[in-house]
């Protein structure tokens, strides 16, 4: 009986060890984007960066010794569904939010993150609005629209000073805002436009759009926009007998463009950051990617990084409390990434530019 009762008694304190022992904890990050619909394929770059990123991070030891349990959500590309994607993701206690890619999705669900104590960090919205409010909890690996705008529009002041352009947009608050920063940046350099108009996106005929624009003898059409709008307008163009130029923003970042435009897209223009495929500090990981035939073009290393910049800045508070690690990302520390070093302002903008004009050509974009 005596050995017994000792052996439930040490029993007994296994367990109540056990209990007060605490399991390894995880950090859950989310990637939110558009998984699904006609954007799909920048949520598929986004999503192959943060799963490299993680599983990457976890091979080495997670954060602070807690590995990164990977949520997701699929956004749609629109905002009504981007809102119920993030109360998902609040719901299913995630942390760290990278996404999403739409800066009108962005702005809507960034109230609902800070809120509910969640770090979101977008590897692609460029709405100045999104950093703009004074909030905690929002930043971005890529730039702003006013600072892609100016570089658009002083390239298209200086290059089509004699010629005549026409602005188009999708009406969204990537669309209009990134048109009417060029826009802005145009009528500066003295260079007003003949056309200004606006499209619904999703639509598959713009036929009307492109005959006056070939009435009004447009030279060069800037498209704020996304890709498969830009696509279709450049293939309806050229069906037309139309040389026109057309010029956009970072959101013709992915080989899907050119598929939908076809062989007229040769020579269409576009801003975006400097290639990060070709920063020496990407090589290896770009070298990973390649082997399992993923290119790491578009938004796949602004995803890799912001999971980068994440992971460094817990180490720098010793945390993994967002609003700590949030505190740490606006310090102005330079953070080591596959982009360079990049840090933040204290709106959570990073704070060097990176806009440069690319050219398209033979099915894909290269700087001009």
């Amino acid at each position: 009986m005596t050995k017994l009762k000792l052996a439930l008694l040490a029993i007994g304190a296994g367990l109540c060890v056990g209990a007060v022992t605490p399991a390894l904890a995880q950090v859950k990050l989310a990637a939110a984007g558009p998984f699904t619909g006609s954007i799909a394929a920048f949520g598929a770059q986004m999503r192959s960066g943060v799963e490299a990123a993680v599983a990457d991070i976890n091979a080495q030891g997670g954060i602070l010794g807690q590995k990164i349990e990977l949520l997701s959500a699929d956004d749609g590309g629109k905002p009504e569904q981007g809102v119920a994607a993030a109360n998902k993701l609040i719901t299913d206690g995630a942390n760290f939010v990278v996404g999403h890619i739409n800066s009108g999705i962005s702005i809507a669900a960034s109230q609902d993150y800070q809120d509910a104590g969640v770090l979101q960090i977008s590897p692609a919205s460029t709405n100045p609005v999104f950093t703009e409010r004074k909030m905690w909890n929002t930043f971005r690996t890529c730039g702003r629209d006013d600072q892609q705008g100016s570089v658009a529009g002083a390239y298209i002041a200086a290059n089509y000073k004699d010629k005549k352009v026409a602005i188009v947009q999708d009406k969204s608050p990537y669309g209009k805002g990134l048109a009417d920063q060029t826009q802005m940046a145009m009528h500066k350099d003295g260079l007003k436009e003949v056309l200004y108009e606006g499209i619904n996106p999703g639509e598959k005929d713009y036929s009307a759009l492109v005959s006056k624009m070939k009435a009004a003898g447009v030279d060069l059409v800037y498209f704020g926009g996304l890709h498969p709008e830009a696509g279709l307008i450049v293939r309806q163009m050229r069906d037309q007998g139309m040389k026109t130029v057309l010029m956009g923003g970072d959101s013709l970042t992915d080989r899907e463009f050119w598929g939908i435009a076809g062989p007229g897209a040769e020579g269409t223009l576009m801003t975006f950051g400097p290639d990060p495929r070709q920063n020496p500090a990407a090589a290896k990981i770009v070298e990973q990617f390649a082997k399992k035939g993923i290119d790491a073009e578009g938004y796949v290393l602004y995803s890799y990084a912001a999971v980068q910049v994440l992971k460094q800045a817990a180490e720098a508070a010793k945390s993994v409390d967002p609003q700590k690690v949030a505190q740490a990302m606006h310090s102005g520390q330079v953070f080591d990434t596959v982009l360079g070093p990049l840090s933040f302002d204290k709106k959570g903008d990073i704070t060097k530019l990176d806009y440069i004009v690319y050219v398209w050509k033979d099915g894909a974009y290269k700087p001009l």
